[in-house]
């Protein structure tokens, strides 16, 4: 042992052209940070006779190969975040770069959202937890329908309605956890979530069955309507006057929710209208109006701006100071 701690001291001082180098923090580092076999290369150079300057070389050759397994496996790590099939991404694809972005801003959005609710009071803790799920659920979807486009030049239907009834319901959530403080009851979520889904459901039918039939526009203006009860619950409805009793920042919070429902989600219906013949009342729009750059666009834009600006909102408030 007393051998072991001598050669340890003499380590952490070597002498190269003249000068001191201090290496006991590096030691520390690699034998704290080391795997397996990174600790026996660390062991050996203790135990050999190798002079200084050996046991240098030797360290900083085990410390080299411990960081570039850990950045092999970092690489190998994003790889499953980031791979797509990139053989088809072309410069001008505006679509293929709005599937891109809105797959990082809502991945980055979500772990922005679960680090910072540390920070935020109780009461805000639940609706910055909401706003994370909804950013992290849209990223998962996201990838994967980055790589459907990437890979096939369409729309990924299912896939955005699949998201679409997981998070446009929890962004209804987000209304009522606002207002509970105001005495909200648990029949006004409900009445906010079965608004959405139906919303989505007719949405869905008819994008999906019907997109080339001129009857598309009845499953449109259903879900429409299903669309404005939303808008008048938390405009001018039970959401608004809970929110007006509540005052302060709930108020604030519900104001400016309420603005995105009403401009950032009005979006869909346009993507709705120009992705189905019969959108706007039995006429194609897109073909009337010479538009044919699809429906991805529109809702890539739409769900950026909506889902983060969500959390953003929420989380303004929540760090804001003032009542």
């Amino acid at each position: 042992m007393k051998k072991r701690s001598k050669r340890y001291k003499d380590l952490t001082k070597l002498s190269t052209k003249g000068k001191k180098v201090e290496l006991k923090e590096i030691f520390e580092l690699v034998k704290k940070t080391s795997t397996a076999k990174f600790n026996e290369s660390v062991d050996v150079s203790l135990k050999i006779n190798l002079k200084q300057n050996q046991r240098l070389v030797v360290l900083k050759t085990a410390l080299a190969a411990h960081i570039q397994l850990n950045f092999k496996f970092i690489m190998s790590f994003l790889d499953i975040f980031l791979a797509a099939d990139l053989a088809n991404f072309q410069p001008d694809d505006y679509v293929g770069f709005t599937f891109f972005t809105g797959y990082m801003a809502m991945f980055a959005a979500s772990v922005f959202f679960l680090f910072e609710r540390g920070r935020v009071a109780d009461e805000w803790k639940l609706s910055l937890l909401v706003s994370a799920l909804i950013t992290g659920i849209a990223a998962v979807h996201y990838y994967y329908m980055r790589d459907f486009y990437m890979s096939t030049g369409e729309t990924p239907v299912v896939l955005r309605y699949i998201d679409w009834t997981l998070t446009v319901p929890l962004m209804c959530v987000e209304f009522y956890l606002l207002t509970k403080k105001a005495g909200a009851k648990i029949g006004l979520l409900w009445r906010l979530i079965y608004a959405s889904v139906a919303m989505l459901v007719l949405g869905y039918i008819g994008e999906a069955f019907y997109a080339g039939e001129s009857t598309s526009w009845l499953f449109g203006a259903a879900s429409g309507a299903a669309y404005f009860y939303i808008v008048w619950l938390v405009w001018k409805g039970e959401v608004a006057e809970l929110a007006a009793s509540a005052g302060g920042k709930v108020q604030r919070a519900v104001d400016y929710l309420a603005k995105f429902v009403i401009v950032g989600w009005a979006i869909y219906p346009i993507g709705y209208i120009l992705g189905t013949e019969g959108g706007l009342f039995g006429m194609d729009l897109a073909e009337m109006v010479g538009y044919n750059g699809g429906v991805d666009i529109f809702y890539n834009i739409a769900d950026a701006i909506n889902k983060i600006g969500f959390g953003l909102v929420v989380y303004a408030l929540a760090v804001s100071k003032e009542d």
